[in-house]
C-alpha cells in the first residue's frame, strides 16, 4: 500500500496472521470504534498517523483499546459486524473486562 513505512507494511509477525476485531477509543471512556482488518499492527498505525480518513481521524480516535483474533478474516468480520450493533455498554464492559487502565495496547503488539 502506498505512503506506508517500509518497516510496518513489511513487517510479518507469525502471531499477526488471520483476522481481527478491534476497538479504538479517543481517551478512557472516550469516543469508541470497532473494526476489523488482517494486518492488526499496519491498521493500527494507520489510525494513528491519520492516514484513515474519515470518523477515527476526525475525532483523533487512535487508542488501540481491545482485540481479538481469529483464525479466518470472515470470523472477524462477522463478529465485527455483531458489535457495531452492540450498546455502548456492552463495548465498555469487554475493555475493562480485558483492559481496566483502558491502556493503548500497540506497543503490546508491536513487540
Amino acid at each position: 500500500m502506498a505512503g506506508l513505512v517500509p518497516a510496518i507494511h513489511v513487517r510479518q509477525h507469525a502471531t499477526m496472521r488471520g483476522g481481527y476485531v478491534y476497538i479504538l477509543a479517543s481517551a478512557p471512556n472516550g469516543i469508541l470504534c470497532v473494526g476489523v482488518t488482517n494486518d492488526l499492527v499496519r491498521r493500527i498505525y494507520e489510525h494513528r498517523n491519520g492516514l484513515v480518513l474519515g470518523f477515527t481521524k476526525k475525532y483523533s480516535v487512535k487508542r488501540l483499546v481491545y482485540f481479538e483474533r481469529y483464525e479466518d478474516i470472515q470470523t472477524a468480520i462477522q463478529r465485527e459486524h455483531n458489535m457495531k450493533h452492540w450498546p455502548r455498554k456492552w463495548k465498555v464492559r469487554l475493555i475493562l473486562a480485558g483492559n481496566p487502565e483502558w491502556n493503548d495496547l500497540y506497543e503490546t503488539i508491536t513487540q
